[in-house]
């Protein structure tokens, strides 16, 4: 069966709302207190913080670098995972440490927190 052009169109405005339903869904999920708690235990809060520079950029600074990009959980992932160099606040690099959780879904709410700021 073909589909004229006005039913291509409704049907991918529908598959693009139900796209946008299911996401808002997934960053709803994100538990707060959890993700604090892991930020708190693997002294993320050392040196950032939610709404300021510390030693290193804010969450809110994160988040607006990575907003709306394909890469951005796994770049994060491998930024908590694997203790890349980064660049600080101040300009200086040095190694990133590695969250104290090898739990992927305690990583995924962390990074989703984070990106929600």
């Amino acid at each position: 069966m073909k589909l004229s052009t006005p039913q291509k169109l409704f049907t991918m405005s529908v598959l693009g709302a139900a796209a946008l339903a299911f996401s808002g869904a997934a960053s709803a999920a994100v538990n707060a207190d959890a993700a604090q708690a892991l930020a708190k235990k693997s002294d993320c809060l050392k040196c950032h913080a939610i709404d300021k520079d510390k030693k290193a950029s804010s969450y809110k600074k994160i988040a607006a670098k990575w907003h709306g990009k394909a890469d951005a959980e796994a770049k994060l992932t491998d930024a908590l995972t694997k203790a890349p160099k980064v660049k600080m606040a101040d300009g200086t690099e040095e190694e990133h440490k590695v969250i104290a959780t090898k739990d992927a879904a305690e990583i995924k709410n962390l990074i989703g927190w984070i990106l929600a700021q």
